[in-house]
């Protein structure tokens, strides 16, 4: 274990970037996954098609080949992104389409009778989905919404095979110039994304049981 003890420095950079990604990817996936998981049961037949198409068009496309359109081909196309804003976004609207999903079926969940009732009371479409159903949605789909985001942290290694140094490129940097030391670095490299993941899954299961206690 002397190579991990000896670059701790390099595996604390690293950690930090996957962090920045993890958080940045999120909240942007968030956003963007709300927007459209609205946009799935809006009253507009349109806009339910384009949600439909987003969210299958980017659950079906490797997040790689995402990475490689927006860090690769769109700086071909004049389009000058560096590579961790580029990863920013790679990661933001893949996982915003999971978030949709579980946002929706949040959503889907919540009795239709709540909703009638909104209606009987005069209250307008918007209004019953802010002050009424999204609530309620949410509150429910909190444990399957941060399992989307331990799925991200994994996904932000692809980060690292496009010019962004975090925990997958330090690892491999560090392999590449320790042989002999291989499998102890993939272990401190290992130990770091459980650092990330074990406390958001112990996070996501106390949040389930008080859910379940609540209803």
């Amino acid at each position: 274990m002397e190579a991990v003890f000896a670059n701790l420095d390099q595996y604390w950079v690293g950690f930090q970037v996957t962090l920045e990604l993890l958080v940045v990817g999120g909240l942007g996936a968030l956003v963007i996954g709300t927007m459209v998981a609205l946009m799935r049961i809006s009253p507009i037949s349109s806009l339910r098609a384009i949600a439909t198409g987003y969210t299958e068009i980017m659950r079906n496309t490797p997040l790689t080949l995402v990475f490689f359109f927006i860090i690769v081909v769109l700086p071909a196309l004049q389009i000058g992104i560096n590579s961790k804003i580029g990863a920013y976004i790679a990661l933001s609207l893949y996982t915003s389409s999971f978030v949709a999903e579980a946002i929706r079926s949040g959503i889907n969940g919540v009795p239709i009778g709540q909703a009638e009732a909104a209606r009987s009371l005069g209250m307008r479409f918007g209004q019953t989905i802010s002050l009424i159903i999204l609530p309620q949605a949410l509150r429910m789909v909190v444990p399957p919404l941060i399992n989307v985001l331990i799925a991200l942290t994994k996904n932000t290694s692809v980060a690292g095979g496009f010019l962004v140094v975090e925990l997958f490129a330090v690892s491999k940097t560090l392999a590449n110039n320790n042989g002999n030391a291989v499998i102890p670095i993939l272990l401190g490299t290992a130990t770091c994304y459980l650092i990330i993941t074990i406390p958001l899954g112990q996070l996501a299961g106390q949040i389930e049981r008080k859910v379940a206690m609540q209803r």
